[in-house]
């Protein structure tokens, strides 16, 4: 029998202490390098997106790819392509955690919604709001001394 399978993915993680870095215009051109890395690892991105302070993806990865290595190859290259292409003063970084959470087929619409209003979303609330309402949902266990760096 061939191997059968469907492994989405809800990845989140913020920019270095939650600066804001990912402005208008340059967020955009952020999450677009994002999602063709995605297709270099062997992923697809179904959705990229965000607020200056964060970034949510809505990715299939391949089952022979572990998510932490994904997602460090990821945040690697597009730290590495901001800081050699942006111009910015300072050095970009991403936190060094991050959040995965599987999605069902069922729920692809509703998470790539959620992702698509993340602007309108984050006018009443903040990230680490965001972020703790989501590992609760997930029932995640976590140290809140360790969660936002």
């Amino acid at each position: 029998m061939s191997t059968h399978q469907q492994l989405l993915y809800h990845i989140v993680f913020s920019t270095k202490c939650r600066r804001r870095w990912l402005t208008d215009g340059f967020r955009e051109s952020v999450f677009a390098y994002m999602a063709g890395t995605t297709k270099t690892l062997n992923g697809f991105a179904i959705k990229v997106g965000g607020f200056y302070d964060h970034t949510h993806l809505l990715v299939r990865i391949p089952a022979k790819i572990a998510v932490s290595d994904f997602v460090g190859q990821l945040k690697a290259s597009t730290s590495k392509h901001i800081n050699e292409t942006s111009g910015l003063l300072q050095k970009f970084g991403w936190q060094d955690g991050f959040g995965a959470f599987t999605v069902s087929v069922s729920s692809k619409d509703a998470v790539y919604a959620y992702i698509e209003n993340q602007m309108e979303h984050h006018k009443n609330q903040t990230f680490e709001d965001e972020y703790l309402a989501m590992l609760a949902k997930h029932q995640v266990e976590y140290d809140p001394r360790y969660v936002f760096d």
